[in-house]
């Protein structure tokens, strides 16, 4: 009996069953571990924090990223009840989100021995707290918006292949799911969404495919213009994302960093390369040659501007494409080879099984590491109020736990400094990566500034927020003193002093000075009527 043809597995409930698996695995210890990334966990947290205080991102705040971003944590917040299992619970629900549409596209168009190591593959993307390309160890949920980005996308490229069979109800989950998938990717991170769209206009010409793709075209649109008349920031968020694009964006790097970053995916460049010619070799097809092209020069301008330095996930897409090619070429050949001999349907179960394994039994140890570690609350808790649920481990990470533990010290005490005044202190902006001091204080967050300053990524010398804007409603400066370090002169606080200080120091006054910070509070003389109208007190 051939598996490829007579599909007896049912691939849906096998993917929706793993989604659910690993979206337990995350959300029942209630706990974040994290031995990696901890400023940029608390850049996360910030964004979470100021859209459960009612802040509208873009409308409120900078960012960068889109507002489901924003939504998504902040929805993990409100569930989990607490700010440590934020992240865990956000990402076990976008999990099953992606599971929807995900066990019906692979189910429809692709065998189930491809289908469903590629879906868990995707899902275990999705679900582990690792950035991309790193160690099991490096337990992180930053970068958590670049992993929903790759599934989305990997789940909607399969979409290239006719389904297996044709009908209403076919047509109408087709259009749905890629309509959802194209939304979930612009209003995560927009480079992904951008690249969805151009895989939409790709397949119009393909007049098999063209209605469902023209029409999930034109829902994309109804839907943006839908949720900008309740949003109503689009343009603020454009424009927030050409100042990042400016700072570090497209090409992002030197030629060598571009070409380290092609050396590192070579292998899987290797592996597409072979499963195209094969399944070129059967199809002679221009168009499939121009979607595999396709895949491999979109999916490296999307990872050489992010953070990471492995994980071009549509050249999985691409492979898992021509590996359904290759089986179906073989299903129609079925009556001239030998059954019982080697084929190269078999080759190629085998070979895709090569190109997905390594990288789901990596991520699945990873997340099966986070939660036992959370489980049995390994580390040591941030000592922060509301933050207590977040745990720093040693899981072999000597330096970057000694780096954490120290970083904690200067973060309790900036917290001690705050919790002295009276009255207690709100609308805080610190001048670094990111902000916990909002949310440890319970404090109403700023608006107008920014959870996310990360120096030639979000902001640079010559592009930036002007202080003006950014500090308009701010009432406390938190400014870190230099780290006892060789290189502190060479880190980011030096520019962000010289390109802030001068207004902090016009509209500011010394309210304290610790070991580790300089605390500002704003000259009553200079703080604007709206913030006076805002709460009542300066």
């Amino acid at each position: 009996m051939r598996l490829w043809t007579e599909r007896p597995m049912k691939v849906g409930p096998i993917l929706l069953a793993a989604a659910v698996l690993f979206a337990l695995l995350l959300a029942l210890p209630g706990q974040t571990v994290t031995t990696h990334y901890l400023n940029d966990l608390f850049v996360i947290l910030d964004g979470a924090y100021r859209v459960s205080a009612g802040q509208v991102p873009n409308q409120d705040f900078h960012t960068p990223l889109g507002p489901f971003a924003y939504y998504l944590s902040a929805a993990g917040y409100a569930l989990s009840g607490t700010l440590g299992g934020a992240m865990p619970t956000a990402m076990a629900l976008v999990t099953l989100l992606i599971a929807l549409p995900m066990a019906h596209v692979l189910s429809s168009r692709l065998h189930p021995f491809i289908a469903i190591p590629y879906g868990v593959f995707l899902l275990l993307i999705v679900a582990v707290p690792i950035n991309l390309g790193e160690g099991v160890t490096a337990l992180s949920f930053a970068k958590f918006y670049n992993r929903i980005g790759w599934a989305a996308l990997g789940v909607l490229l399969v979409m290239y292949l006719q389904p297996l069979s044709i009908s209403r109800r076919q047509a109408i989950l087709d259009k749905a799911c890629a309509t959802a998938l194209t939304l979930l990717m612009l209003y995560t991170k927009l480079s992904y969404g951008v690249v969805a769209l151009a895989f939409l206009l790709f397949m119009l010409f393909d007049h098999r495919q063209r209605r469902w793709s023209a029409i999930a075209l034109g829902l994309t649109i109804l839907a943006a213009l839908i949720i900008e008349l309740v949003w109503q920031s689009s343009l603020a968020h454009l424009a927030d994302l050409r100042m990042a694009f400016d700072v570090g964006g497209g090409l992002r790097g030197t030629w060598g960093q571009i070409v380290d970053h092609v050396l590192v995916n070579l292998s899987d460049y290797v592996l597409l390369g072979l499963f195209a010619g094969m399944a070129l070799y059967r199809t002679h097809s221009i168009r499939d040659l121009l979607f595999y092209a396709f895949c491999a020069v979109a999916g490296f301008l999307i990872i050489n501007q992010n953070f990471q330095a492995w994980g071009i996930i549509m050249l999985h897409g691409a492979a898992a494409v021509a590996a359904e090619t290759i089986l179906r070429s073989e299903d129609r050949r079925a009556g001239t080879i030998d059954p019982g001999g080697w084929s190269t349907a078999a080759g190629a179960k085998l070979l895709f099984l090569a190109v997905v394994l390594p990288t789901s039994i990596h991520s699945l140890a990873a997340l099966s590491l986070h939660t036992v570690a959370a489980s049995l609350r390994s580390g040591s808790a941030i000592s922060l109020p509301n933050l207590e649920q977040v745990r720093v481990a040693n899981l072999w990470t000597w330096n970057d736990y000694d780096t954490a533990s120290a970083y904690q010290e200067v973060l309790r005490d900036g917290f001690d400094a705050l919790s002295r005044l009276d009255p207690k202190p709100g609308r805080i902006f610190v001048l670094d990566t990111g902000n916990a001091f909002s949310m440890a204080l319970n404090a109403p967050p700023a608006q107008g500034d920014t959870p996310w300053l990360q120096w030639e990524r979000t902001l640079g010398r010559a592009n930036h927020i002007p202080a003006d804007t950014l500090l308009a409603d701010v009432q406390f400066v938190m400014e870190p003193k230099p780290a006892d370090s060789p290189n502190a002169a060479e880190g980011p606080l030096p520019q962000l002093q010289a390109l802030y200080g001068p207004y902090i120091a016009a509209q500011f006054e010394t309210a304290e000075e610790t070991e580790h910070w300089k605390l500002y509070r704003r000259r009553a003389s200079s703080i604007p009527e709206a913030a006076l109208n805002q709460d009542g007190r300066s």
